[in-house]
């Protein structure tokens, strides 16, 4: 008896400091949107959880690696979402043939069983090619975009939309993973890539964040935008309270930068009275 006691007191020491986690459910049925498989878990660690449909060939394993060190680094630069152990792993969802695109939940959100998870569909996953390592890390960053600092909620979302945050956050990811090649492939991809938003014609990669990423501090000033928005923008409990106006976008990345963007703001955005 002395000896199981001891043994489940290990045990729970353990889960407590975040060394092993318990394992996730070896099954999963969606409940979310269109989606209504039961997925099927392929592989676990203390970080992350995979899951494959049955459409998905079960011998790929690239993204095993390839996930839990994008959600270890997304950890160390941004911090943890959840508490330490099972609620903070990654659950990664895959399916081949149906559901295009993917979308991104928190353990914030009781839509997905309150986990953390990327559900990405329509690519075969065999060969980790670029699409495919776009794809997830995309998602990734909106985890990071909704929940940063234990705050649920983007009020910068209305502003940059579903991919600007995204392409330096990706950008990033593959600088500090060593993944030179995509990190060159996605900065011709974007450098000269323009959107309507705010205006036509918008160059948010070029003329907003990567001066911004490259001039002051590189993954630092990305999350000291997050640091800035947890500790001052308004919240309703643990939930921001409503979008950031263009002005408040712009004050916000200025004290994450250390400078007033306004100049850069201008070059990006051009400037009206009602930024001020």
């Amino acid at each position: 008896m002395q000896t199981i006691t001891a043994a489940l007191l290990i045990h729970l020491s353990l889960l407590s400091c975040g060394l092993l986690a318990e394992a996730p459910p070896e099954t999963w049925q969606e409940h979310w949107f269109e989606h209504n498989q039961v997925v099927k878990r392929v592989f676990y660690n203390n970080d992350i959880a995979v899951y494959f449909d049955d459409q998905v060939d079960p011998s790929i394993t690239w993204m095993n690696t390839f996930i839990t060190d994008v959600w270890l680094y997304t950890g160390r630069i941004y911090g943890t979402y959840g508490p330490y152990g099972p609620a903070s792993r990654l659950h990664a969802i895959f399916h081949t043939g149906r559901y295009p695109g993917g979308h991104p939940s928190t353990y914030m959100s009781a839509s997905h069983d309150n986990r953390n998870v990327i559900d990405c569909g329509g690519y075969t996953w065999k060969n980790g090619e670029g699409h495919e390592l776009d794809t997830i890390t995309h998602e990734i960053s909106h985890i990071v975009e909704q929940a940063s600092k234990n705050v649920g909620g983007s009020p910068a979302f209305n502003t940059w939309g579903d991919s600007k945050w995204a392409e330096i956050f990706i950008y990033d990811v593959y600088k500090n993973l060593g993944k030179n090649d995509h990190m060159q492939r996605v900065y011709n991809m974007w450098i000269n890539q323009t959107d309507s938003y705010p205006r036509a014609n918008t160059f948010w990669f070029r003329d907003w964040f990567y001066p911004i990423y490259s001039k002051y501090g590189e993954s630092a000033v990305l999350n000291r935008f997050y640091e800035l928005l947890a500790q001052y923008y308004p919240k309703s409990g643990n939930w921001y309270s409503r979008d950031l106006n263009m002005g408040e976008f712009i004050h916000f990345w200025s004290g994450a930068a250390g400078v007033n963007l306004k100049d850069q703001a201008t070059l990006a955005f051009g400037w009206t009275s009602d930024y001020e």
